[in-house]
């Protein structure tokens, strides 16, 4: 096999041109066969494998420097720097990442996980690179879908002003993870299909042609000319009106084409944008037929592309798909607003029966948010339904914006808490701690998928900012019987005890139920309380617990510092009810990638390790206690 030979960076060089057809083939083969069994980001790399031979044939690595955008495509550009054997152990935890890191290779110069940032990164090289005297090409790789993040324009309008090469790829397979949407996708759209171009071309050689003598001389010189034609009737000038010099639109599966155009773009002495077409999922049929699918799969079967262990259960964004679709025959003013995820966000439902009421804005959180916000000052009611790492981006829309005006937008905010395999990028675990100081901000985690079904209808006729966190996965189906009325702020007791009290937030309940369990067999009784509310959570109950338990816990599936946790403690030592609150919570640092059972084992958010942990407590303190008393009896 050709792919025998990769095994390092820069062994690709010595492969013939006329062999990386095989090779191409060859990756495409060893991608489908790795990822059926570890699952992962398949659609993006199949589309991308010609494009990243041709970068690295042309390109000397690790002294060039690739950046990817989002970075979910850079399996193919792991493989031709020597890490194929790392696909045994692919977002595994302590094996190969899902997406480029630093301290993986020398080959990763920036780490991604997120859209549209790439090209500010890549800025970031191309300055340092001028400052410190350096000789190097640096080239960002970005999606058409990422294209439509702010970020990536207001990185655009800077590269505008380069005096240096540097050049920005643009993979276009017409995708985000959705199909893309907005005025940059047709004006993309208009490039790949500009036929009045290829027809006045065509035209306008065929004229010359027949002027004796000098007409084949001038249409020599055309060909030739640095400002080709194209540069003057293709509808993609919006770049070179900023200043940047546009090439293409190329082939992106013609190796040679590419190739042909990157060696044109390394002479360019300032920014140029290289427009590659390419297709999502190309070379295996289930993922080209079905790219969204195959944008982020679990194991599946090669030869029909069905996932393997297919979830019985509904899961949480099931549950708020049904629920959002019943309460938009119900209100005429609900609306669902998605950042380029109507299908991962569960509102594709909603916008088949309502697709007036139903926005998708493309790459663009922060613009959703404050939409939303418009909205809603004009009287509808929107939901925004967006992943919990992927929030973090518009936090100055939904302080500013939402908060500040006490909007009532509702937060739908999926893969709340730990995500896995995706890693540190991924991981929603900072929510609570960002939403919860903002003013007029309510947040809420549900129990189980009736609560969830519950907290939503409450979050709509809420005539405040809402935001609801639930995990990935299935949604628990335990305590059916117990469906208490949503009040703001109110927490419930569901299990009654008498020496520690467990306050647990969301997901964590479950845990605190088994954590209950567990401590019952050591002969220690404890009540757990379902927070529903980590702001405001529910303080008179607390202050009237505190008095009944002797060791109080807090559990959430989110940072520590700045969580529900540490409001309670700041609350709980200020009415001196507790000098020590155990808080069970994510440790403060990047949460790596793995399965979400490990993930929990390693970082202590299980029910063994939250009963090992409150035994210990209780022994320390009555050990202190016992050396108290026999303080006093000397």
């Amino acid at each position: 096999m050709i792919l025998d030979q990769i095994n390092k960076e820069n062994d690709i060089k010595e492969i013939p041109s006329e062999q990386l057809p095989a090779l191409a083939d060859e990756i495409r083969e060893f991608l489908v066969e790795k990822i059926s069994c570890s699952g992962g980001h398949l659609a993006s790399n199949l589309g991308v494998v010609e494009l990243t031979i041709a970068l690295h044939k042309e390109l000397d690595l690790p002294k060039d420097k690739i950046i990817w955008d989002v970075g979910h495509q850079s399996y193919v550009h792991k493989i031709l720097t020597g890490r194929k054997e790392g696909f045994e152990t692919l977002r595994q935890y302590g094996g190969m990442s899902g997406f480029p890191k630093r301290k993986e290779s020398a080959c990763d110069c920036f780490d991604t996980g997120h859209s549209s940032t790439s090209i500010s990164a890549g800025l970031g090289y191309v300055a340092a690179r001028e400052l410190q005297g350096e000789d190097y090409k640096v080239v960002s790789v970005i999606g058409d879908g990422s294209l439509t993040g702010g970020m990536a324009i207001e990185a655009l309008n800077n590269a505008s002003a380069l005096k240096d090469n540097y050049i920005v790829v643009l993979n276009d397979n017409n995708m985000s993870i959705a199909e893309s949407t907005g005025a940059i996708a047709t004006l993309l759209n208009n490039i790949r299909t500009a036929e009045p171009y290829e027809e006045l071309k065509s035209g306008l050689q065929t004229t010359l042609s027949k002027i004796p003598v000098y007409g084949e001389k001038v249409v020599g010189k055309i060909r030739r000319a640095k400002s080709s034609i194209k540069q003057l009737v293709v509808p993609g000038m919006m770049f070179e009106d900023m200043g940047i010099t546009y090439l293409g639109p190329v082939d992106g599966h013609d190796i040679e084409q590419v190739r042909k155009v990157i060696r044109m773009a390394k002479r360019v002495s300032h920014a140029v944008i290289v427009h590659v077409l390419t297709k999502k999922g190309c070379g295996y049929a289930p993922a080209e037929r079905h790219p969204a699918r195959f944008h982020g799969t679990e194991a599946f079967d090669v030869a029909t592309g069905k996932v393997k262990n297919k979830k019985e259960k509904p899961g949480y964004t099931d549950i708020v798909s049904s629920v959002m679709c019943r309460l938009g025959e119900q209100d005429e003013k609900l609306v669902a607003i998605t950042a380029a995820m109507p299908d991962g966000t569960g509102l594709k439902k909603f916008s088949g029966l309502y697709p007036k009421r139903f926005f998708d804005v493309g790459i663009a959180e922060e613009h959703a948010v404050t939409f939303a916000a418009g909205l809603a000052v004009a009287g509808m009611k929107p939901v925004v339904a967006v992943y919990s790492s992927f929030l973090q981006r518009a936090y100055d829309q939904i302080l500013h914006d939402v908060c500040m005006q006490n909007l009532p937008v509702v937060f739908a905010v999926d893969r709340a808490g730990i995500v896995g395999k995706d890693g540190e990028t991924h991981q929603g675990i900072f929510d609570v701690s960002f939403l919860g100081s903002m003013p007029n901000m309510t947040v809420m985690a549900p129990k189980n998928r009736w609560e969830l079904s519950d907290m939503m209808k409450f979050a709509v006729r809420y005539a405040a900012p809402v935001a609801i966190r639930y995990p990935r996965g299935e949604a628990c189906d335990k305590w059916k019987e117990q469906r208490a009325e949503i009040v703001h702020g109110k927490a419930e007791v569901l299990r009654q005890g008498r020496e520690v009290l467990l306050f647990a937030l969301g997901s964590m309940v479950q845990t605190a139920v088994e954590t209950a369990e567990l401590l019952e067999k050591q002969k220690i009784g404890a009540t757990v309380v379902n927070a529903r509310f980590a702001k405001p959570f529910d303080r008179n109950l607390l202050k009237k617990l505190a008095a009944e338990h002797d060791i109080l816990v807090t559990m959430e599936e989110n940072v520590a510092a700045g969580g529900m946790g540490q409001q309670i403690l700041e609350f709980v030592q200020r009415e001196q009810l507790y000098e020590q609150v155990l808080n069970i919570a994510v440790e403060d640092r990047f949460i790596p990638h793995g399965t979400v059972a490990e993930l929990k084992e390693k970082l202590g958010l299980t029910a063994e390790k939250t009963a090992e942990q409150i035994i210990k407590l209780r022994e320390q303190r009555e050990c202190h206690d016992s050396n108290k008393c026999s303080e006093s009896g000397d």
